[in-house]
């Protein structure tokens, strides 16, 4: 120990104080910097984590997949899931098996469509790839952007135009209840 009683065993320095009184500054000072650290690591591994869920696409205000003119003649487009081969909770609500009968109406029109669902990160190219299965029935946004196509696509609209309607967003403002009726 350096003079007398500078340093202790505790790791803390023992300094006295103008008045001459004991004080001991190392282990406060030391759960301040530990404290500090632990706080610092904690954001560090929340920042990194939440990053996983973020969108690159979203972020960055991307399209995601979808065909810029319909099937070449004579390409026939993968057929669009029957209603019939809809069951359990694909077939709950009469929105979702709708849905594939006017899907079958305008194949074309979908497969010029993104899906912001992006689900194109699972190999999907369109809009029209949620109705060769049953994720469509599935998601709300496919759903949504299904009934927008064929609601513009009734309007008269073209895909381009009904494409930039769902860049926009337009899409979301959909009632799947009410676009069960829809025909």
């Amino acid at each position: 120990m350096f003079g007398g009683n500078a340093f202790s065993n505790d790791s803390s320095y023992n300094i006295r104080n103008s008045r001459g009184n004991l004080m001991k500054l190392g282990l406060f000072r030391s759960k301040i910097v530990y404290r500090s650290l632990t706080v610092v690591f904690l954001f560090l591994v929340t920042l990194t984590v939440s990053a996983q869920w973020s969108s690159p696409q979203e972020e960055e205000g991307g399209v995601p997949a979808y065909n810029a003119a319909p099937p070449p003649k004579g390409t026939k487009l993968p057929p669009i899931l029957a209603k019939s081969e809809l069951w359990g909770a694909d077939a709950q609500n009469a929105y979702q098996t709708h849905a594939y009968e006017l899907a079958a109406k305008i194949p074309n029109v979908i497969h010029q469509q993104p899906c912001y669902c992006y689900c194109d990160r699972m190999g999907h190219n369109s809009l029209h790839s949620c109705f060769e299965n049953t994720h469509g029935a599935q998601c709300a946004t496919c759903l949504k952007e299904l009934y927008y196509s064929y609601q513009q696509h009734q309007k008269g609209k073209t895909a381009t135009q009904i494409r930039a309607g769902i860049v926009k967003g337009e899409w979301k403002q959909v009632d799947l209840q009410a676009a069960a009726s829809m025909n």
